[in-house]
């Protein structure tokens, strides 16, 4: 996993790398060292690409990655517990890598960007589940400001364990903000490492921040280096998805999506690849545009997430089978929608074969009425019925006739074939 994230932002795997020990004293790491990679960490030198400014024309930033390492968790400081702190060890001892950036992100919302950027990755690389919240995937923020004109950034300050993309922002531009009146007092910034209180909006102290000379790194004597071949490698290379960015152009330029339908249907890997199984299933390309609205406009709505599952109320055989249905004319667009209902809400148990929608359009009698004889019988007596109404059109009121559709598409249950309704009604008026 820790290869396949390398890989997926470019970076450069080395063969040979080391595992050190970092030795400091703290209450979540009671054995007083944490095992982790210094001089000789497994890949370095990537980047990633983020896209900045407005949503209708953004533009893309590439942010330089500078070594990706592995290393073990410690545990947890929890305060705000009265007058008592815990520690909870829980995660104590567990392999995760740590990704770190250059100094080249130049706002708050660049960095929050950035967040949301590689978060997306790592999820549909399937490596991460990308919760904030539960902290599998953390974010330590380093901040650090120079005056205008200067080429030389100030002394850092790093904010620890930041848990939401607001709060990512919130908490950079609040210490950009602090470090600001310190040095316009006349004061100097402090290397430390600070914490964020999103109830009053600003950081605290949480300790002072030792140099790497601090540490005492050195090489971890229980454990050997790390060999990556060449085979492996190139085993995890063929093993990566498409990436999300990949994926939304390739939805866009080959199924003729829309920028933000692509977006907005490779918001999780599992809704992408239904989405995908869906427009593969109804065979016809030119019309995935057709598969998508119907994902977006109806399905999405009870989709629930958590990590790298999705729970979907249909399978994507049911929606193709939907959509190809009202593209036959089988069906119209409101009996699409009452379907789906109707197959979201008999969900068939494990082990059991999944309603199909023909047998469900044939009990619920929702074949629409494309005979040409019966569409003209109801369009005929929605006028003789509504005789007023119909002179009014007549004289001008082009309005009304929305009116009458709606009189045969009630009399029909909805089950009528619109455009047959439609070019019915205006023969019908016209000639009397």
């Amino acid at each position: 996993m820790a290869v396949k994230a390398a890989l997926a932002l470019d970076c450069e795997i080395r063969p040979k790398s080391r595992f050190a020990r970092k030795n400091y004293f703290y209450p979540d790491s009671p054995k007083g060292y944490q095992i982790s990679q210094f001089d000789e960490p497994y890949s370095d030198h990537g980047h990633l690409d983020i896209a900045i400014g407005s949503d209708e024309a953004p533009k893309m930033k590439r942010a330089r990655i500078l070594r990706i390492h592995m290393e073990e968790d410690a545990g947890k400081n929890i305060h705000d517990l009265g007058s008592a702190s815990i520690v909870d060890l829980n995660r104590a001892g567990v392999p995760l890598v740590e990704i770190v950036g250059e100094p080249d992100l130049a706002s708050p919302q660049e960095a929050a960007e950035y967040l949301r950027t590689l978060r997306e990755i790592l999820v549909f690389l399937g490596i991460n589940d990308g919760n904030l919240e539960e902290g599998s995937f953390r974010c330590d923020a380093n901040v650090s400001i120079k005056p205008i004109g200067q080429t030389t950034l100030g002394t850092r300050v790093e904010l620890k364990n930041i848990n939401s993309f607001k709060f990512v922002e919130r908490a950079i531009a609040s210490e950009i903000e602090r470090q600001k009146e310190v040095l316009e007092g006349g004061g100097r910034i402090v290397q430390e490492t600070r914490g964020w209180d999103e109830k009053t909006g600003t950081t605290f102290t949480l300790r002072s921040k030792e140099a790497a000379q601090d540490y005492r790194y050195f090489p971890e004597p229980d454990l050997p280096p790390v060999i990556l071949d060449e085979v492996f490698v190139a085993r995890a290379r063929a093993e990566l998805p498409e990436l999300p960015r990949v994926k939304r152009a390739r939805f866009v330029a080959e199924l003729g999506l829309t920028p933000y339908a692509a977006q907005v249907l490779t918001q999780h890997p599992r809704i992408a690849a239904f989405f995908e199984e869906a427009a593969t299933l109804h065979l016809d390309a030119a019309h995935a545009g057709r598969v998508a609205n119907f994902v977006q406009s109806e399905v999405l709505a009870d989709v629930t997430t958590q990590g790298q599952k999705a729970v979907i109320p249909i399978t994507a055989k049911q929606v193709a089978d939907l959509i190809r249905l009202v593209d036959s004319g089988k069906i119209s667009g409101k009996q699409a929608k009452e379907l789906y209902a109707a197959l979201r809400d008999r969900k068939s148990p494990p082990g059991v074969a999944d309603v199909t929608v023909a047998s469900l359009v044939s009990e619920l009698g929702m074949a629409q009425v494309s005979d040409p004889k019966a569409i003209e019988e109801a369009c005929a007596k929605a006028i003789e019925e509504n005789p007023k109404q119909a002179e009014a059109l007549r004289s001008g009121k082009a309005a009304l006739f929305g009116f009458f559709v709606g009189q045969v598409m009630k009399a029909t249950k909805g089950s009528a074939n619109p455009q047959l309704v439609n070019d019915t009604l205006k023969r019908l008026l016209a000639a009397s």
